[in-house]
């Protein structure tokens, strides 16, 4: 079996989260397929999946850039082959067991009520504050800073950018794991420690919101689990 990891970034240039992130994954194992200065992140990792060429129990990982692991090599490793089993889809650090008729997976109004699930550091100016979504377990959708999964689940679901989308960069993730559950696989928020370093200003971009009334109009919502 084999670990790989898609780095998509938007410019030639890495941070220096990136480098140490990159850094990190290899000294874990993992090969990592860096996919920089793209134009759209459904080519990116459409292509990137298709240089991977993975065997049906391959894992590949699709990731931020700006991204850190907050676990050891072996808490890593072990993490990552505990959930994803066969029934599994796609696994994440956070997610939700329903999407609304809004299609935004961290619904704070949801999130009262117990439906979301999962745990992600979020890099401060000069701390690391943990975000608790709820419990680990089952989801329908996952938040993309981090995804993961079998090789016979990539190449089951379609990563092309749907001709509705009119963003190149905006709610891949929902997309993705969205057809995973919608296919009878079983996504899961897992236990990966990641640190994100970001505060999520992109969600206030017009591409965003125009990807997600496109997914709005293009799917039956809610999804949940039954």
């Amino acid at each position: 079996m084999k670990i790989y990891a898609l780095i998509c970034t938007r410019t030639k240039e890495y941070s220096t989260v990136t480098s140490n992130l990159i850094k990190q994954l290899k000294e874990y194992g993992v090969s990592v397929k860096i996919l920089a200065n793209q134009k759209s992140i459904f080519k990116a990792y459409k292509k990137g999946l298709k240089v991977c060429n993975p065997k049906d129990n391959d894992i590949v990982i699709m990731c931020h850039d700006d991204i850190e692991i907050k676990q050891t090599k072996e808490e890593f490793i072990a993490a990552l082959g505990m959930c994803l089993g066969e029934k599994v889809g796609i696994i994440g650090p956070a997610g939700t067991t329903k999407l609304g008729t809004n299609a935004v997976w961290w619904d704070h109004e949801l999130w009262k009520r117990d439906y979301h699930r999962g745990f992600v550091f979020h890099k401060k100016t000069d701390r690391n504050e943990g975000t608790r979504y709820g419990k680990y377990g089952r989801v329908v959708v996952l938040d993309g800073l981090f995804l993961a999964a079998r090789g016979y689940v990539w190449n089951k679901l379609d990563l092309s950018q749907p001709k509705e989308f009119k963003g190149n960069w905006d709610f891949y993730d929902i997309y993705y794991t969205s057809q995973a559950h919608l296919k009878g696989f079983e996504n899961q928020a897992a236990p990966i420690m990641l640190c994100h370093h970001s505060s999520g200003e992109l969600v206030g971009r017009d591409s965003w919101h125009l990807n997600r009334q496109a997914f709005q109009n293009m799917t039956r919502l809610p999804i949940c689990l039954k």
